[in-house]
């Protein structure tokens, strides 16, 4: 407890129990600045000094606190040697504002401050999470999807996330190289073989040097680029293939996903939107740089269980707009030692119509639910998986115990 380390450091100075008591709540130091403290002196070997040179950056009334608690540390050690038991204890309580002490008692530990317990209050009534009122994206219909509990950090708590990662800016990075490419290529043509892959090699690096302190070091965002210049090269071979398979050209970049259902609006951007040269069909393209399904069935699957919203959701903007959307393709770009496979899920083939209409009606169903400021309690996931790479996993008291771990014998 905190006045019997101040009675041993008066009588030792040793660092340890100082260590422990600027962590203390009785300290008058902030919890957090006490523990950064004390884990700067734990490495210089020496607390007061730390604080009298002002080691840690603090803003005045965080730095005041520190410095009256090294004053009044000070003032502990240099009681005199025969004050012993209470009256130790009674200076020691006066110089750090801690009012009498209670005589220690073994049986039922000491706190050396005097305390009273607060009344109860009245527990409040549970009431609704207030309303998102807001517009909706795919992608915050594919976070509620996959754990509401992660929606509420997200978009209800407007909880601060992590810095981002280097998989998040190798795809910024790259999803802008491709923007810049087409732009200059919206018809691949084996005849352009040579400049496309050279154009490609030069988009790629401009577009990572703007990201470049996206990336935590040098090494880092090397490495990055290389793979990105790698996976680029099979994505042109990829293109080349695809035109003489069947022609296509590029319609658009970027382009806006705007719809609203039911006096809802939905906002997103297209990575890509193609046309095919032979039947005028409309393909919607969206780049991948991190994990996604193994196969269209796959994929579709996944919109028939409301899991993903992404490509349905652009194939609605896209139909509202006038456009015949024939196929929905997701090209993975993470692999830079495989070749470029799109998932291509062909409308009225690989997914139904009626399928597609389904998952309109469920956008419609959970943006009326979000927007109702009805919900008193969001569910964690059911498994494990979605917490993987959550930036909210720490703080998330209620998420599903991770999987075992298996080795292979």
């Amino acid at each position: 407890m905190f006045i019997d380390d101040a009675e041993r450091w008066h009588r030792t100075g040793e660092e340890a129990l100082l260590l422990g008591m600027i962590r203390s709540t009785l300290s008058g130091v902030p919890h957090d600045i006490g523990a950064a403290y004390a884990t700067l002196a734990s490495r210089t070997g020496n607390l007061l000094d730390a604080i009298d040179r002002g080691a840690l950056a603090l803003p005045a009334p965080e730095r005041d606190s520190v410095l009256r608690f090294a004053s009044r540390a000070r003032r502990v050690r240099a009681l005199p040697d025969d004050l012993t038991g209470e009256s130790l204890r009674a200076a020691i309580a006066e110089a750090f504002a801690l009012g009498t002490p209670r005589p220690f008692d073994s049986a039922q530990g000491d706190t050396g401050v005097e305390f009273e317990l607060a009344e109860a209050v009245e527990r409040e009534e549970a009431s609704g999470v207030a309303g998102w009122q807001k517009h909706f994206s795919a992608s915050a219909l594919n976070a509620y999807a996959e754990c509401a509990r992660k929606w509420f950090y997200r978009y209800a708590c407007a909880a601060v996330e992590d810095e981002g990662s280097s998989a998040s800016a190798y795809g910024t990075a790259f999803h802008l190289a491709l923007e810049d490419f087409h732009g200059e290529f919206p018809r691949p043509r084996e005849t352009e073989r040579a400049a496309m892959r050279r154009r490609m090699r030069d988009y790629v690096q401009w577009a990572f040097e703007r990201n470049r302190t996206d990336f935590g070091t040098r090494v880092e965002f090397e490495l990055q680029v290389r793979r990105a210049q790698r996976t680029a090269q099979r994505y042109i071979e990829w293109l080349l293939a695809e035109e003489a398979r069947a022609p296509f050209e590029v319609l658009g970049r970027e382009v806006p996903a705007n719809l609203e259902l039911e006096g809802r609006p939905f906002v997103g951007f297209i990575d890509r939107l193609d046309r095919d040269e032979r039947s005028g069909g409309i393909g919607v393209v969206d780049y991948k740089t991190g994990s996604i399904a193994t196969s269209a069935a796959e994929y579709a699957e996944k919109v028939r269980r409301f899991a993903d919203f992404q490509l349905p959701f652009y194939y609605w903007a896209r139909t509202y707009a006038g456009d015949r959307v024939a196929k929905l393709m997701l090209i993975p770009l993470k692999d830079a030692l495989l070749d470029v496979k799109p998932i291509v899920v062909e409308v009225g083939k690989t997914i139904r119509l009626d399928e597609l209409e389904r998952s309109k009606t469920k956008m419609v169903e959970l943006s009326a639910r979000l927007s109702s400021g009805k919900i008193a309690h969001f569910d964690t996931a059911q498994t494990p998986s979605p917490c993987t790479f959550c930036c909210y996993a720490t703080a998330c008291t209620k998420k599903p115990f991770p999987e075992p771990a298996r080795f292979g014998s």
